[in-house]
C-alpha cells in the first residue's frame, strides 16, 4: 500500500485525510499539523499525529504528501517535500501568487519529483465524459462557451476576517475551479478582460466579476462570478459533487460548437435534426455517468503517480497555468485593460 501523509487538518485537509484513510489504494501514513485540531483529526482516523514534516520523516518516511495548509504556506511546504524527494499533491491554488508557483514547479522539475495540483474536478467522471464528447467531435469545433458561479454565501461566512480581505474573494476561491475546468475541456487561455465590483457588501474583496476569456483555438468564453445572489447556477449547486450543497437540475456551463452544443453538468447534447439552421428542431440526448467522489478518485490517481504507473492528471505546471489566468483576471479588473498571457 502507498503511504500518503496529509499536511494540514482544516476543512479540506480533513476531507483529504478521510479519503486517504478509506482508500483501497493508499494508507494514511500520518496527519501533519501542530494544532490540537490536527491531533484530533489524527485520533479520529486512527493515524499517527505529527507536528511537522521533519517529525514525519523521522518516524517513517511517507511515500507521498497531500499539502492542504493555508495558501501562503503552499510554496514552503511544497519545497520541503521536494527537498525530501517526496511526491506532493498541493491543494489548489498551487501557490498564492504566480512567482512562488513558478519557483515550486521549477524546483520539482530540477529534482525530478512528481508535483500535482489539487484541482479535483478534473477527476470527476462528469468532466472526463464531457472532455471525451468534445474531443470526439460530437458538437463539432467548440467556438463559444459560458460558465457561471452564482450563489449566496451567508452573512456569517464573512465573520472570519480573512474572507473579507484581498485574495479571498470568489475569483481566487471559486472561479479558479471553473477556469481550470474550462482549460481542461477547451485548451489554453491567451488573453483576459475582466471587471469586478464590491457594491453589495463593500468588503475589500469583490462580490462579483465578469470575465472574457480568449483561447488559443480562437474560442471565446464568458465567465461570471457572484457570491451575493440567491441562485443555483454554479458547479456546487448543480453537480451533486459535494453533499454539503443542495443539488438542482440546472446547468452552469454551456459550450457551443459548429455542429452542436453541450450543457454541463447534465451532459445534454443538442444537435440539429437534419440540416443545421435556426428553423431546425433539435435532437437532444443526455449521457449518463456513474456517481463517484472526485476527491477519492484523486487519491487513487496520486497513489498510481507515486508508484510510477501513470502521469499526473493535473500536474504542478497545469496548476501554474490556471493560476496565471486567475492572476490575469485580477490584473485586468484592477487596470481596466486586456491582459495577454
Amino acid at each position: 500500500m502507498t503511504r500518503i501523509a496529509v499536511m494540514g487538518a482544516g476543512l479540506i485537509g480533513k476531507r483529504h485525510a478521510m479519503h486517504v484513510a478509506a482508500s483501497p489504494d493508499a494508507d494514511l501514513a500520518c496527519v501533519i499539523d501542530p494544532s490540537p485540531v490536527g491531533q484530533a483529526v489524527a485520533a479520529e482516523l486512527g493515524a499517527p499525529w505529527m507536528r511537522s514534516l521533519d517529525d514525519a520523516l523521522a518516524a517513517g518516511r511517507p511515500d507521498g504528501v497531500i499539502v492542504a495548509t493555508p495558501n501562503p504556506l503552499h510554496m514552503r511546504n511544497g519545497l520541503d517535500c521536494i527537498a525530501a524527494g517526496i511526491p506532493a499533491l498541493i491543494e489548489k491554488p498551487l501557490c498564492d501568487n504566480v512567482a512562488d508557483a513558478e519557483r515550486l514547479v521549477a524546483a520539482a522539475d530540477v529534482a525530478g519529483v512528481a508535483l500535482l495540483t489539487g484541482h479535483h474536478r478534473r477527476h470527476n467522471l462528469l468532466m472526463q465524459q464531457a472532455k471525451r464528447i468534445i474531443d470526439d467531435g460530437a458538437i463539432g469545433t467548440p467556438i463559444v462557451a459560458n460558465a457561471m458561479f452564482w450563489l449566496f454565501k451567508p452573512d456569517d461566512y464573512f465573520d472570519v476576517a480573512w474572507r473579507r480581505e484581498k485574495g479571498a474573494g470568489p475569483v481566487y476561491l471559486n472561479l479558479i475551479h471553473d477556469v481550470d475546468n474550462l482549460r481542461y475541456l477547451l485548451g489554453d487561455v491567451t488573453a483576459v478582460t475582466a471587471r469586478e465590483s464590491n457594491a453589495v457588501r463593500g468588503n475589500a474583496v469583490e462580490d462579483m466579476s465578469v470575465i472574457l476569456l480568449e483561447f488559443a483555438s480562437g474560442l471565446l468564453a464568458t465567465a461570471s462570478v457572484c457570491d451575493a445572489t440567491v441562485a443555483s447556477w454554479s458547479w456546487e449547486m448543480t453537480s451533486g459533487e459535494n453533499p454539503a450543497y443542495p443539488q438542482t437540475d440546472q446547468d452552469c456551463y454551456l459550450i457551443g460548437g459548429t455542429h452542436g452544443s453541450l450543457a454541463l453538468p447534465s451532459l445534454t447534447i443538442r444537435t440539429a435534426r437534419g440540416e443545421r439552421g435556426w428553423h431546425s428542431p433539435f435532437d437532444i440526448r443526455k449521457v449518463d455517468v456513474p456517481g463517484d467522489d472526485p476527491l477519492a478518485r484523486q487519491v487513487g490517481q496520486f497513489a498510481r503517480v507515486i508508484q510510477g504507473a501513470e502521469a499526473p492528471l493535473v500536474s504542478g505546471r497545469e496548476g501554474l497555468e490556471t493560476l496565471r489566468v486567475i492572476d490575469a483576471v485580477k490584473q485586468s479588473a484592477a487596470t481596466g485593460v486586456r491582459i495577454t498571457l
